[in-house]
């Protein structure tokens, strides 16, 4: 009996410690971040860059481009092993497995275009509130304890699997879950706890993550779908406003990101743009602030550094920018030919581009050139996951393993 009370007592500290951890300046509990933004957590820049990065560990967890997540001293991942969508928790110190929770998953349809991508999950989990939300590649959305890896509700993927495997990364705020689920179904807050539908909002697919935002003293979900920008009321899921945005490239929209009261958005072979939303005559709109037409983002997400966006276009082959964030206006195009895609990570004044070839830059933050400082190989197969960066520790998913990587 004692030997159970201990046992017990043991799981309850595990659970509060898994709770409360979030709180950690060096956590990165979602997709882009503590912010959604693309920062690094608690970044500490080394007092010299090594020619070469350290690798602390290598484990085969299984195929996927979800972020991995970092709380307190555990590391988060969601891939697929064996047929089945698997969530995992590893010591981040030693890459040792600490639980893994499995359940069976369809793969993609034959003939799917991003078949080339393999069937692991894209969309990164959620650590919210000592639990974990995910969103599988075929549309089940499930919560998991973050201390113990139990199951704790689940909704099943749809009759119909979407076409480009679900890619939209959950949310949070107080006690809802929200993200896009099931076959590219509209935006919906699932209550935390239960997995209860709490609302749906009206309104078609989508192919990016939203955001949470407080705009004119309203927060509200702001997210791109395959025909509009959209943000909705965080209460209720009312429709707030929409702008028209249909792209040739639908799959490949970015996160929104926001600058002081506009939303920046973009997609393939569209301009990045600046919205600006508004309430007038008791109605919601989105103005067009400026729009750059010289740059168009093909699956990878632009970050934020004061008043300069960082980002890499699709044109030329792959090309770095900057842009003015206030009007929009070309900084700088860097060379041509740097990567199909790449994911940015912004750490004070500085920039990590993890190209999908497995090559990380570190540059400067110039609003006048590209001025990388090092280049590191950090993988022996693709890259397409973003790097998640914290304190001085850099954790990298390729096409099948994680690894620890160090700065000194």
């Amino acid at each position: 009996m004692k030997k159970i009370t201990c046992a017990a007592f043991a799981l309850l500290l595990l659970t509060y410690a898994t709770a409360v951890a979030q709180n950690s300046p060096q956590d990165y509990p979602q997709w882009r971040g503590r912010n959604r933004d693309g920062a690094a957590s608690g970044f500490s820049e080394p007092k010299s860059w090594p020619e070469k990065l350290t690798r602390r560990w290598k484990v085969e967890v299984g195929e996927g481009y979800a972020t991995p997540l970092v709380v307190g001293k555990t590391v988060y991942v969601f891939t697929r092993r064996d047929g089945k969508e698997v969530m995992m928790a590893l010591n981040a110190a030693t890459g040792k497995i600490v639980w893994q929770t499995s359940y069976p998953a369809p793969p993609l349809a034959t003939g799917s275009a991003a078949a080339s991508h393999g069937n692991g999950p894209k969309a990164t989990p959620l650590f919210h509130n000592g639990k974990l939300y995910t969103l599988g590649l075929s549309g089940i959305v499930s919560a998991f304890d973050a201390a113990t890896g139990k199951l704790l509700w689940q909704k099943p993927a749809p009759a119909e699997q979407p076409y480009f495997g679900m890619a939209v990364s959950p949310v949070g705020d107080k006690d809802l879950i929200i993200v896009h689920p099931g076959s590219h179904g509209p935006l919906t807050a699932f209550d935390a706890k239960t997995g209860d539908v709490k609302w749906a909002a009206i309104g078609d697919s989508a192919w990016a993550s939203p955001i949470i935002v407080e705009l004119g003293g309203t927060r509200q979900v702001v997210s791109m779908t395959s025909k509009s920008v959209i943000s909705v009321s965080v209460t209720d899921g009312a429709l707030l406003w929409q702008h028209p945005w249909v792209s040739s490239g639908t799959a490949s929209t970015m996160t929104p990101i926001v600058y002081g009261e506009t939303i920046i958005v973009g997609s393939q072979k569209m301009p990045i743009t600046a919205l600006k939303p508004t309430r007038r005559d008791g109605k919601w709109v989105a103005d067009v602030v400026w729009e750059a037409k010289e740059v168009s983002l093909f699956m990878s997400n632009p970050a934020l550094i004061r008043d300069t966006l960082f980002g890499l276009s699709e044109r030329s082959s792959g090309q770095f920018f900057a842009l003015d964030a206030k009007t929009g206006k070309v900084l700088w195009l860097g060379p041509p030919r740097e990567a199909t895609n790449t994911a940015v990570v912004k750490a004070g004044d500085l920039l990590f581009l993890l190209n999908d070839d497995a090559e990380l830059i570190v540059a400067k933050s110039s609003r006048t050139g590209f001025e990388p400082l090092k280049r590191y190989t950090v993988a022996d197969s693709a890259t397409w996951a973003q790097p998640t960066i914290t304190g001085n520790r850099v954790f990298v998913k390729d096409v099948s393993s994680l690894a620890l990587w160090t700065l000194n």
